[in-house]
């Protein structure tokens, strides 16, 4: 196997550049938050909260900007059966940034919370906390090591190097610059990352449109040439798949840990809006040479390119057209230049999920279910080790399953069936508790898992009304799968059966207890009656730092560093208090 020694002198420099700005980052900011009486483990999870617009922007936008966004954009463009209009990840994931700056991100900045499983906990108690931590950290392992694995098979078409080599180099620079720096880290190379995935991207595209083997892409978007036409259609009896899957990208973007460390990190409420609004055009925009990319493998004969008479989609190699075109349309070194933007976009995502995952696991799962007398610097050393495991599991997964993608699939639907309602119970429905939780919870998982999972060969248990037996034929071998496709808006309707049977459970518990229909030994969660148990997070748990914000009433400063004295208010989380930061200062008062 040969290796092309540009492609590898391009990426080592990419590489380098972008290792020397995260530890540039983690020294520049060494002591930020520090001084002000921030701890440091804080400080590593949200910076000094004071991500201006600039950086702000870029590393907002890099929420969702990453491998697995501009090669799967190109890649649904590109397939004959989906086109552009199954190609839903830029306007899904943009629309779900301006909701989540509408409506989730001024309450989460406001109140001071460091991850998004803080209200969780607050509301609903640590053993919840914990539960809902599971498909919370399964879809950021899962998404870190579904783009690993992307950036290996990139990598091998341009480079011939080494797969799992790439794979394990890749992953090692993104997890000791997330070490050292923390978010700052994390925050700054996005800067560098999507200027590398905006240049790189576009220098390639005049190359290829202009290649003598593509046929121009206003013709191919319309009329049949080598294959259907790009801009791809809806039929009729897909629609509600269509606008299931919509929803998902539009709700289910917004109940992650990334999207909440960048709001949590601004230096104000408004800020956060704003970076929010502006990361949902920021996505637009660098999904347009992806989206051009994908309609120019579209529009190629590729018998008069060196890549060979077979087309990708018949090779089953569609996931990887961004990388065939730079390599067979481009010239070396713009196709090399090209392959450094991917590397960058895979690490700036992978970076980020690592560190909410630690970020999770250190605060909410270590320091407020186990620990709650743990010192700052313990916290911190939890941290780097979580981080560390994490990106090694996320790599692991990358190099020795083959269903990540599947896995990833799966915690995601999962994240916004589950986490999505239970986010918008705790921020805006009054009187919800932790049964209430638990049954939205378990009917949830339950509706989800039983319509399957075709990526994981999962079969269903419940057949929704129009469902179909699609045929999969491999093209390499030859093999013919079959599988049930669910044409009805199941995950949609799963997240809105877990809402309301978290409503009505809630308010059903709530009832039986207050009018004593059920023994008040029976509210063994704590969440009803027995509201002076420990178990039940105190408001002052979680706010502990002063933050002085427009929006908010200043909120008083914890004297002591470790969370020993945080349960010595005995006054519960009542349903006639909001949690807000003007109650919790007017309670502290």
């Amino acid at each position: 196997m040969a290796v092309h020694a540009e492609g590898i002198v391009a990426i080592v420099l990419f590489y380098l550049l972008i290792l020397a700005v995260g530890i540039w980052a983690a020294w520049k900011n060494k002591n930020s938050g520090v001084s002000e009486g921030q701890d440091r483990s804080e400080t590593i999870m949200v910076g000094g909260r004071d991500i201006g617009l600039f950086v702000g922007g870029f590393t907002m936008t890099a929420t969702w900007v990453g491998g697995g966004y501009i090669n799967g954009t190109a890649e649904y463009v590109y397939l004959p059966d989906s086109g552009l209009a199954w190609a839903q990840a830029p306007f899904g994931y943009a629309l779900s940034l301006v909701v989540g700056g509408l409506f989730f991100a001024k309450p989460m900045r406001s109140r001071g919370y460091v991850t998004m499983l803080d209200p969780f906990q607050q509301i609903y108690g640590k053993r919840m906390g914990g539960l809902l931590f599971i498909p919370a950290l399964m879809g950021e392992i899962f998404w870190s090591a579904a783009i690993l694995s992307a950036l290996g098979a990139t990598l091998s078409v341009i480079v011939d190097i080494d797969i799992n080599m790439s794979v394990v180099i890749s992953a090692l620079i993104a997890i000791f610059y997330t070490l050292v720096g923390g978010l700052y880290s994390v925050a700054y190379t996005d800067v560098v990352q999507l200027f590398c995935i905006f240049l790189g991207l576009w220098v390639s595209v005049p190359f290829a449109l202009s290649n003598p083997a593509v046929t121009s892409i206003s013709v191919t978007a319309k009329e049949t040439v080598y294959q259907k036409p790009w801009l791809g259609k809806i039929d009729s009896a897909d629609t509600w798949m269509w606008i299931d899957n919509f929803c998902l990208l539009m709700l289910g973007g917004i109940p992650w840990q990334v999207y909440f460390q960048r709001v949590l990190s601004a230096s104000s409420a408004t800020y956060a809006q704003v970076l929010s609004f502006i990361a949902a055009a920021g996505c637009l925009v660098m999904a347009v040479p992806s989206v051009l990319i994908g309609a120019i493998g579209a529009s190629t004969d590729w018998n008069q390119t060196t890549y060979g008479a077979i087309p990708p989609k018949d090779k089953d190699q569609s996931d990887m057209i961004l990388p065939i075109v730079l390599q067979h349309l481009c010239p070396s070194w713009i196709s090399f230049f090209g392959l450094g933007a991917v590397s960058a976009a895979v690490m700036s995502s992978a970076d980020s999920s690592i560190l909410s995952a630690s970020s999770m696991f250190a605060r909410n799962i270590y320091q407020l279910a186990f620990r709650q007398s743990a010192t700052d610097r313990e916290i911190v050393w939890v941290m780097r080790i979580t981080i560390f495991v994490f990106g090694a599991l996320a790599t692991a997964m990358a190099l020795l399953t083959g269903t990540v993608y599947g896995l990833w699939y799966l915690s995601s639907d999962l994240v916004y069936v589950i986490i999505f309602p239970q986010l918008i119970s705790v921020l805006f429905i009054k009187g919800t508790n932790t049964y209430g939780s638990m049954a939205g919870y378990i009917f949830g998982l339950l509706l989800r898992i039983g319509g399957g999972e075709p990526y994981l060969k999962l079969p269903p248990f419940i057949y929704y009304p129009g469902w179909v037996q699609q045929t999969k034929i491999h093209h390499l071998t030859g093999d013919v799968e079959y599988f049930i496709q669910q044409r009805f808006p199941f995950k949609t309707v799963s997240m809105l059966a877990s809402f309301l049977g978290n409503v009505a459970f809630s308010y059903l518990l709530k009832y039986l207890f207050e009018s004593g229909t059920l023994s008040h030994k029976y509210d063994f969660m704590d969440a009803v009656v027995s509201k002076h148990s420990k178990e039940i997070m105190d408001k002052t748990t979680l706010v502990s730092n002063d933050i002085i914000l427009s929006e908010m009433a200043p909120v008083k400063a914890r004297l002591n560093t470790s969370l020993a004295g945080t349960f010595t208010n005995t006054e519960a989380l009542s349903d006639d208090e909001v949690s807000s930061p003007e109650s919790l200062n007017n309670h502290l008062e």
